[in-house]
């Protein structure tokens, strides 16, 4: 038998998409734009039950019965294991009428930032999108870090790293970068993001893309997924990353809101956020529409999008196109995008994943140093009253730093009264500590860090503290590294830190950097 001209690598892309097309049955073809949450078993097998959030179908039933060919993985999994699971559901897809091969995808693995609670180590909750820890891969700081060294070469070597760890498990298609500004202490969408400076944000986003995908899309990529454009008003430099996304030949967006095509010349994919169609919440906030599920994907089908995040249900898609809502034609012009992109990795050619190589690609020695060097860059002093570097070994006491490694640069005490010098790791403080805080920093010189997601508020503790650093992901070692003149710190802060909350409030949405007299201006840092 002839072998099938979508089949045939030596065919031009845009011949073998057509002709896969052609064979696709209604059902096939509505499989294709739902993009839904998959687990697998520890040992790397399957999942087929149904417990908790994710999914809420088993493995097989989405693939086989619901014709369905992109998933993002979730869950805490070792990567060999990882590695045998993505050939046990390529070989399964592989078995199907079409074997059309599984495009899959996965949130930020690379930060060490530690927030327990997910995938391949500690993170953020399951739906936030932010990042999931490094766990094996090799530990970075936040995009917020690298916001704060802003170095576009750095960010595009990150990319690549990232690109080179993602191929060795098997993930082709990076649900990142974010490009929302951050601007206010309680903004939703905060975590991964380039900070509050558009042309900042836009330059490391076009890095991060060229690290991602190399100068084209090809079958040594992984796809660019660039979430989100806030503001579009006519002052407004919120949309300017979201264009350099683009430039920059991102494979896939995610746009909040409707995006006509023509206004960007885009022809990726462009994906709906999770859980529009059957209300799943996003960062702990529920979709809130009165439309029917079929009513919001024709809405979402008009204004352009091609697949559904989140969502697992085709059989919408077959009853619009058979009542006439939406036509065929419009169909097929989604899974042409969808198909497209997977011909361009070579996924139909190399689907499977080598286990032994997996291991030795995922948080290499190189790879590991890179991240290293670039969490001690990023950490950013902003104020030091004669106290940076520590010398010699004084006695210290810690909080929020593990005293097995803090004994590596000095002696360990229980009590601050026995303390020369105390070193104090925060997450954004909250005010219910804040009298416990600024009382150890009136009983000892102390080195304060916090790590910052968004735009604190920190006038208390920026007036007591011996030295304030800001972190936005970093090991304890990078930290104590820079603190006793081990290594330099680089970071300037990538947005305003704001004196209140109400002044925070106070500032223009579409103006960055707003505040009205921060505690400290974009951009500041010191350098030791």
């Amino acid at each position: 038998m002839p072998t099938a001209p979508y089949r045939d690598p030596s065919r031009p892309v845009d011949e073998r998409v057509e002709d896969l097309l052609a064979r696709m049955t209604l059902a096939e073809k509505a499989g294709q734009l739902f993009h839904t949450r998959v687990t697998m078993n520890g040992d790397g097998t399957l999942a087929e039950t149904t417990d908790g959030p994710f999914p809420r179908q088993g493995t097989t039933e989405l693939l086989v019965d619901g014709r369905l060919t992109h998933f993002d993985l979730v869950g805490r999994y070792g990567i060999r294991e990882t590695a045998e699971w993505v050939n046990r559901l390529q070989a399964l897809a592989a078995d199907t009428r079409l074997g059309i091969p599984v495009t899959l995808s996965t949130d930020p693995h690379h930060s060490s930032t530690d927030n327990p609670g997910t995938a391949f180590g500690s993170g953020a909750s399951l739906t936030s999108g932010a990042s999931f820890g490094s766990g094996v891969f090799s530990a970075w700081p936040e995009p917020l870090g690298l916001a704060a060294i802003g170095d576009p070469d750095l960010v595009e070597k990150f990319g690549d790293t990232v690109r080179r760890e993602y191929l060795a498990v098997g993930f082709r298609v990076a649900l990142h970068p974010q490009i929302d500004l951050s601007a206010q202490p309680g903004q939703a969408r905060r975590a991964g993001t380039f900070g509050s400076s558009a042309e900042v944000a836009s330059a490391l986003v076009r890095a991060y893309v060229r690290g991602l995908q190399g100068p084209r899309l090809g079958p040594r990529s992984v796809a660019a997924m660039v979430k989100h454009s806030p503001g579009g008003t006519t002052h407004d430099h919120r949309p300017a990353p979201l264009r350099a996304a683009v430039e920059a030949g991102c494979a896939q967006l995610m746009p909040p809101t409707d995006m006509p095509r023509e206004r960007l010349g885009f022809d990726g994919v462009v994906r709906t956020d999770w859980g529009l169609l059957t209300d799943a919440s996003t960062n702990g906030e529920p979709h809130v529409t009165h439309a029917t599920v079929t009513a919001r994907a024709a809405k979402a089908l008009d204004a352009g999008a091609d697949q559904f995040g989140g969502e697992q249900c085709p059989e919408v898609i077959v009853e619009l196109v058979r009542s006439g809502r939406i036509t065929q034609e419009r169909v097929d012009a989604s899974v042409r995008r969808l198909l497209r992109e997977k011909f361009v990795l070579g996924l139909f050619e190399r689907r499977y994943v080598d286990p032994d190589r997996a291991e030795e690609t995922v948080g290499a020695a190189e790879f590991t140093a890179l991240g290293e060097a670039a969490q001690r860059r990023s950490l950013t002093v902003l104020t030091n009253h004669s106290l940076l570097p520590l010398t010699d070994r004084p006695n210290l006491y810690v909080e929020g730093v593990a005293a097995q490694t803090a004994s590596l640069y000095g002696n360990v005490v229980a009590d601050p009264a026995h303390a020369d010098v105390a070193v104090l790791r925060l997450r954004t403080p909250h005010e219910a500590r804040l009298t416990e805080i600024l009382a150890l920093l009136t009983a000892v010189p102390t080195l304060v860090c916090v790590n910052l997601e968004r735009p604190a508020v920190l006038p208390e503790i920026a007036a007591k503290a011996a030295a304030l650093v800001v972190d936005y992901g970093v090991s304890d070692t990078a930290l104590l590294d820079v603190a006793f003149g081990r290594a330099r710190a680089e970071g300037r802060l990538p947005f305003a830190l704001p004196r209140s909350t109400p002044a925070s409030e106070a500032s223009r949405p579409d103006a960055p950097n707003d505040p009205e007299a921060p505690v400290f201006p974009y951009g500041h840092g010191l350098s030791l």
